[in-house]
């Protein structure tokens, strides 16, 4: 039950911070028993890694569903765009499929340590 410093993202995570103080529970020096509690809580204004990943595909999943819009309008016009649209359809899912995993493993990780 050694004290640590935790750092609390924006997105509501945390992640543990720099050793404070040791417990009565470890009488060595330079040892620490491994439970680790909160000496004090710092506010961080970004978010967690896995939230920064998330975020990310999402924007580029956005911006391949805004191109499969605009070449649908161009496919009104005359413009063959089947190999493109597939293209991106497959990106699609292959980064929703992403974003899941990603989502998952945020999720345990809160579980986890709560």
């Amino acid at each position: 039950m050694c004290f640590y410093d935790q750092y609390r993202m924006l997105c509501g995570d945390y992640k543990w911070s720099h050793f404070r103080q040791h417990c009565a529970k470890e009488y060595r020096t330079s040892k620490i028993c491994g439970t680790k509690l909160v000496m004090s809580t710092i506010p961080k204004a970004e978010k967690c890694k896995i939230c920064s990943k998330i975020e990310v595909k999402e924007n580029r999943m956005r911006k391949e569903q805004e191109k499969i819009e605009r070449w649908h309008k161009e496919d009104q016009q005359g413009h063959q765009r089947g190999a493109s649209i597939e293209a991106s359809t497959e990106n699609i899912s292959r980064l929703w499929e992403e974003i899941n995993s990603l989502a998952y493993k945020r999720q345990q990780s809160q579980i986890s340590t709560r």
